[in-house]
């Protein structure tokens, strides 16, 4: 304590601050601040993220729907030989169509209405390739009506001709009233073109067919409903077979009519088989 008491208290020195600490003090309380984190929760949120997506995908559809690369312009078509192919690709409904806009479904089921064409398959390629492939309706032969030919398909159907039809069958119609219902809705034919068949009789088609097979020196046929197929044979008269499949019956009976009617030295003007148990002709 006595020590204490015997110190001498010295006086603290007069502390001042400088002038440059002082000027830096006031420069950095006028700086401004810039808000980092704001700016960067503001950026970096999810609605300016979604809106710049949006952005970027209106500008690339944008991109794709104006570029010339991205529409069918060549529409290469295989598998057909009679059907035209400009038929083919105006069925179809792509030329010049965007590539996203293209549906194969529906162009290969409008290419398979084209008559003669039975089936059609269409691929698309990206950015702009196209491929049909279509599958004919062979004729069987051919049906001439009214200064119009037709083809015939193996189910019997009627088709506008494409081609001319070389070693096919000819079969003429002679009929002069509607006795069916008109084809005029075929595809490809107006009113006046339209052939009064759209399809052929079963067994009329069926005894054409017979008939070719068993005499291969026919080529032509003559059809009427009311007395069916007929042929104008070689030595000077008309043949009457009906229709069905029993044409190598009626073969054997209109040879041995012929034959007796030779023999006698008559001269047939036509025979009818149509109905084998009670055949008929005329003769001179």
């Amino acid at each position: 304590m006595r020590r204490v008491q015997s110190a001498h208290v010295l006086p603290t020195p007069q502390l001042s601050v400088p002038p440059t600490a002082r000027q830096r003090r006031r420069r950095n309380q006028r700086r401004f601040h810039f808000p980092t984190l704001a700016v960067k929760q503001f950026l970096f949120s999810t609605r300016w993220i979604s809106l710049g997506l949006l952005s970027l995908m209106i500008f690339a559809l944008y991109l794709v729907g104006m570029d010339t690369h991205f529409y069918l312009t060549m529409i290469p078509v295989e598998g057909t030989l009679a059907v035209p192919v400009a038929e083919v690709v105006t069925a179809s409904g792509l030329a010049g169509s965007h590539i996203f806009a293209a549906d194969p479904v529906a162009a290969a089921e409008q290419i398979a209405q084209v008559p003669g064409v039975i089936s059609a398959t269409v691929t698309l390629t990206w950015p702009n390739q196209v491929l049909v492939r279509v599958g004919e309706d062979t004729p069987i032969a051919v049906w001439r009506e009214g200064g119009h030919e037709y083809w015939v398909t193996d189910n019997g159907r009627l088709i506008p001709s494409r081609v001319v039809a070389l070693g096919l069958l000819q079969i003429e119609s002679e009929m002069t009233e509607t006795t069916a219902v008109p084809s005029a809705a075929l595809p490809g034919n107006d009113q006046t073109d339209a052939p009064i068949l759209e399809f052929i009789p079963a067994d009329v088609l069926a005894g054409a067919l017979q008939l070719r097979e068993l005499r291969p020196n026919i080529d032509k046929l003559y059809y009427r409903p009311s007395s069916g197929l007929s042929y104008q044979d070689g030595r000077g008269w008309r043949a009457y077979f009906g229709a069905g499949t029993d044409m190598v019956q009626k073969l054997a009976v209109y040879e041995t009519i012929v034959a007796d009617l030779l023999g006698r030295g008559l001269t047939p003007v036509y025979i009818s088989v149509s109905n084998q148990e009670k055949p008929y002709y005329l003769a001179n």
